[in-house]
């Protein structure tokens, strides 16, 4: 099913209070065992994408995954962290079920605990 929706995200650094700009997000399309990727996009200075990362006939219903950049995003503030990071690439799975709807997926992280949810 095709529709006239869009899917966006945001990015939040609870570790520093802000936005997590700059960093790195690549959407997927779950299809079966394997996935395909859709789109790679970097944060801007308010956390967000400068578009949304689907939208008209690309918005379909089905399965998708975001992978956040979080280890990279951490190891670019330059603050002298664990290596390996505890977080690295980040996966969010979910399921776009309504082809005409805002599919809103933020991600609140810092380098040790993240958490999402569908926002508006």
């Amino acid at each position: 099913m095709t529709g006239t929706g869009r899917l966006t995200t945001h990015v939040l650094d609870n570790a520093h209070g802000r936005p997590a700009a700059g960093m790195e997000i690549s959407l997927y399309r779950i299809e079966g065992e394997g996935r395909q990727l859709l789109k790679t996009a970097l944060t801007n200075s308010d956390g967000r994408c400068a578009e949304p990362l689907l939208e008209g006939e690309d918005f379909r219903t089905g399965i998708y995954e975001l992978v956040f950049g979080v280890g990279d995003y951490f190891r670019s503030l330059d603050e002298g962290g664990m290596e390996p990071a505890f977080l690295d690439r980040v996966p969010v799975r979910f399921g776009i079920g309504e082809g005409g709807s805002h599919y809103h997926v933020p991600l609140l992280v810092s380098p040790f605990a993240y958490s999402t949810y569908r926002g508006s």
